[in-house]
């Protein structure tokens, strides 16, 4: 894991990055490095701890691809606005092992989940238990792109932003996200897990006009998904 930080898109009011797998978008104590920190070093490599920037969404750690930051409080509350009422349009890409032939090739998930527990887990459950949120993810079968042998690309659009979502309902749908040992899956993945933030769309909090962000696919995925 190195310091380097890749910019997909910046502007006076925000900017976005490509979060390397492994990393903590915010740090916790201790003083590990995270995005954060290197997001406010590329702003201001003289006095970084002055720099405003507003989390408005964040990343799993084992999790690649797109990171969006505010460098204004307008900026902050717009797109975490944006967020809160589902008007952003988010697609992760996800490898696992090979779904079975009656397996539909599109579907759409809503369950009820319940937070992390003491093991970093959350599950699906009834939905009057207490605590649990409704999650909404869109799924397909990825084309167009050939995946190595005995596995399954998929496409992941959630509707809402619950903690570790598409990892909890795709382990209960079809099954775990390579390389999620968490989640139970037995495939070792080169780094992090099999799961990519492979784009974002968001309006723009000043101009009111979309912004389509994409992250590159890390060099983990070679061999895994090529074309």
């Amino acid at each position: 894991m190195t310091d380097s930080l890749t910019v997909l898109w910046e502007d006076p009011h925000g900017l976005a990055v490509n979060k390397p797998t492994g990393w903590l978008t915010q740090g916790l104590a201790g003083g590990e490095l995270t995005v954060e920190t290197l997001v406010r070093r590329y702003l201001r490599p003289d006095d970084p701890s002055s720099v405003y920037l507003g989390t408005v969404h964040r990343l799993d750690r084992p999790v690649s691809g797109v990171l969006l930051w505010a460098k204004t409080p307008k900026s902050a509350r717009r797109w975490a606005e944006q967020f809160a009422r589902r008007e952003t349009r988010k697609e992760y890409w996800a490898i696992i092992g090979a779904t079975g032939p009656d397996s539909p090739p599109t579907g759409h998930w809503v369950d009820w989940l319940a937070p992390p527990d003491q093991n970093g887990v959350a599950r699906l459950v009834e939905p009057d238990r207490p605590k649990s949120v409704r999650a909404s993810t869109r799924f397909e079968v990825g084309h167009g792109r050939t995946v190595r042998e005995g596995f399954t690309w998929l496409r992941l659009r959630p509707e809402t932003g619950r903690t570790h979502q598409l990892r909890a309902q795709t382990t209960s749908h079809l099954g775990p996200i390579v390389g999620d040992r968490t989640y139970g899956s037995t495939e070792p993945f080169p780094s992090g897990i099999a799961l990519h933030a492979r784009s974002l769309t968001i309006q723009h909090p000043v101009l009111q006009q979309p912004i389509f962000l994409e992250a590159p696919i890390p060099a983990a995925w070679d061999g895994w998904l090529s074309g």
